[in-house]
């Protein structure tokens, strides 16, 4: 077993549980689900308040769609002829431009912290999903080993707090949006909630 996961192992079950949504959200946007992963969410069981609610209404949606259905509204909402419904990109929704300052940022922050670039993904890292990604590897450990609290909250404030919450009520809203409205409610109800931790931490 690697330090890596030795680290993830030793996680409090509340950071494994943020660690486990953020790879989900990260799984759903970074390309259109494959059947397992469908077969996943629609095993979901629903819960209280905001995130369980929308747990509960992905899991139905999830059922409901097969892969050709799934990869035809993820083009719709994030590729289209040209650009999809909405661009789900850090620079885009805080400058109204791509490769902005914002990724610049972000760069600069992942050199710090010893998180290279996916060889495999040609979008810009700001997208949604990266960031995702990003931050369960920084609860989990994946990168330079366990990163304190604090860390992930600046990364979080940083890259993710001043626009995430507005990508995803988009998202939740978005005409082309069926399975994915769901994962917008999710993943507004969560960020909202990792934001309240965070300024109750700090």
């Amino acid at each position: 077993m690697s330090a890596t996961e030795r680290a993830a192992q030793l996680l409090p079950e509340e950071d494994q549980i943020r660690a486990n949504v953020y790879d989900l959200l990260a799984a759903l946007l970074a390309r259109s689900p494959s059947a397992e992963l469908l077969k996943s969410c629609a095993a979901i069981e629903p819960g209280e308040g905001a995130v369980g609610k929308a747990f509960g209404l992905l899991a139905e949606r999830a059922a409901q769609f097969d892969v050709k259905r799934a990869d035809r509204e993820y083009t719709d909402l994030f590729i289209g002829v040209g650009r999809g419904e909405l661009l789900p990109y850090a620079s885009y929704y805080l400058t109204g431009f791509l490769n902005e300052k914002p990724l610049a940022t972000l760069r600069d922050d992942m050199a710090r912290l010893g998180i290279a670039r996916a060889e495999h993904v040609s979008e810009p890292e700001d997208h949604i999903a990266s960031l995702c990604d990003m931050m369960a590897g920084l609860i989990r450990g994946r990168y330079r080993g366990p990163v304190p609290l604090a860390e992930q909250r600046d990364f979080y404030n940083r890259h993710l707090a001043p626009w995430a919450g507005h990508f995803f009520s988009d998202l939740e809203k978005a005409v082309f949006a069926g399975l994915y409205a769901p994962v917008g409610a999710l993943g507004a109800a969560f960020v909202e909630i990792e934001k309240t931790g965070f300024r109750l931490q700090a």
